[in-house]
């Protein structure tokens, strides 16, 4: 539904009965071209029916009614998504409390010729919160503190006060944003800081709570922390997925092929595969597995990048055409893409995403599965995966093998990086899996289930040598710190 006012005003609210109506009758008062978008998270207090009594006597208000405190950061979401769905052009985002006064939205409008984004500062003026008592102060400066040196931001990061100018920003960069809760702002103006949108701080006075109190808990500031570090981890190691790019299209070239499901999962759709990786690489997820998840970039682009470097240019010729097939992420394919023509291919649609920012040198990445590749035969000069094979099982990895000797040339290579059974890392997520299972009774599963690791060399010739496939090297070694064992395979040349 495209809508002829080009400005919308987003409140989110919860228990802001005391306040709601007189927010409302303040930013009327403005006499701006606005509608009002107001969000309630089911507030027991009876704000939503306040809404709902204004939006009687004004058509330029609305409303979502959400069914519960699903977190700020995802109301931002919702309220962002509504304001592009509904063709508005200039969105301006601010508390219900009266932390953020009404009568500055006229400066935000003002600003808004010069930069794509308008932030509320609370630092330009060295009395801005003169009026907050001292917890308050010490948690907004600390946070500052936090953002300013690790993000390497000088703009004031953690308030809701903004305005978005939705013409410059594609609505796909806030489907970067993983946090649904108050990290929510912080990680958004680091997106847009990172895109090169422009960036322009507004000087605000912050006036003491009107009504309420703070709805930040001592979780929520732990949880906003932790965020904060993932973060900065990322940015050091795999600063590229920060970077929008925009979504795939269904070209010759680019999210082609059906994916068909794979009996490792079990008796699953197709979709339901699809959704169970999404959710995987979408990364949004409990603090253990945060830990995991930082130690596996740090095994993949200190450990794992370099033997991958080392035994595909010594197996594939530069610039040969070459397959990574389920590819996921990518994080270490950089050295690869510079060495050949890479296409890619992934039955994730996230994973492909976060792929295609990773390595925007890649030659095209397709969406499919490796059952079932999408490519005429004799396609690709090599093929090769990593951290993939050890989830299916021996007779699933031979109908891979089967359609990979379809698409490959004769005399071509496969290069596949599994990890063994007396592997270093196996061992240590063994140990942290018997921690949290056994001992602390956490039921989690870090990683999807590795069936099919091989236990030596004789093991993994008898699992990967069929359809005349000859294993010509086999590494296990100093090179990845023992972590995974290296199988190339050699297709035979062709007779003529």
């Amino acid at each position: 539904m495209q809508n002829s006012h080009k400005l919308l005003i987003f409140i989110p609210t919860y228990n802001e009965s005391q306040n709601v109506r007189v927010i409302y009758e303040r930013i009327k008062a403005l006499a701006l071209n606005t509608d009002i978008l107001f969000l309630d998270d089911a507030s027991p207090d009876g704000t939503g029916q306040i809404i709902d009594e204004i939006i009687k006597s004004d058509g330029r208000v609305y409303v979502i009614h959400r069914t519960g405190k699903l977190g700020i950061g995802s109301a931002h979401q919702d309220g962002i998504r509504w304001a592009y769905d509904r063709g508005y052009t200039t969105l301006v985002t601010m508390d219900c409390d009266f932390s953020h006064s009404p009568e500055y939205i006229h400066d935000f409008i003002r600003l808004s010729k010069e930069a794509d984004i308008i932030v509320g500062s609370r630092y330009m003026d060295k009395g801005s919160l003169d009026q907050w008592n001292w917890l308050r102060k010490f948690l907004t400066h600390t946070a500052h503190f936090l953002t300013h040196n690790l993000l390497k931001m000088p703009y004031d990061a953690t308030g809701a006060f903004r305005l978005y100018n939705l013409t410059r920003i594609p609505q796909g960069v806030f489907g970067l944003v993983q946090s649904v809760g108050y990290s929510f702002f912080f990680e958004s103006l680091y997106i847009l800081f990172l895109n090169n949108f422009s960036i322009k701080e507004l000087s605000i006075r912050l006036p003491a709570r009107t009504y309420g109190n703070s709805k930040m808990t001592f979780q929520g500031a732990v949880r906003s922390t932790m965020h904060l570090v993932r973060i900065y981890v990322r940015t050091w190691t795999a600063r590229k997925s920060f970077y929008f790019i925009s979504p795939l299209q269904k070209t010759d070239n680019v999210f082609r092929g059906e994916p068909r499901p794979y009996t490792a999962q079990g008796a699953n759709s197709p979709a339901q595969v699809q959704k169970e990786w999404d959710i995987y690489w979408n990364k949004d997820r409990k603090s253990e597995n945060v830990v995991y998840d930082m130690i596996a970039v740090f095994y993949r682009v200190f450990i794992i990048r370099g033997i991958l470097d080392h035994f595909t240019r010594r197996h594939f010729t530069r610039g040969s055409k070459v397959l990574h097939a389920g590819c996921g992420g990518g994080q270490v394919d950089d050295g690869v893409v510079r060495w050949v023509q890479l296409s890619a291919i992934d039955i994730s649609h996230k994973a492909l995403e976060i792929y295609r920012k990773s390595n925007p040198m890649v030659r095209d990445v397709v969406h499919g599965d490796i059952f079932n590749l999408p490519y005429p035969a004799q396609t690709f000069h090599g093929i090769y995966n990593l951290g993939v094979m050890e989830h299916f099982t021996e007779q699933e990895i031979k109908k891979i093998l089967q359609d990979f000797h379809r698409v490959l040339k004769p005399g071509g290579k496969m290069v596949i990086l599994v990890p063994p059974e007396c592997g270093l890392s196996v061992i240590f997520l063994k140990g942290v899996h018997y921690i949290l299972n056994d001992v602390l009774k956490k039921g989690v599963q870090l990683h999807p289930a590795e069936i099919s690791r091989p236990r030596n060399k004789a093991h993994a010739k008898a699992m990967y040598e069929h359809f005349g496939l000859k294993m010509v090297e086999y590494y296990f070694g100093l090179k990845d710190a023992f972590t995974y064992a290296v199988i190339v395979l050699e297709k035979p040349a062709d007779p003529s």
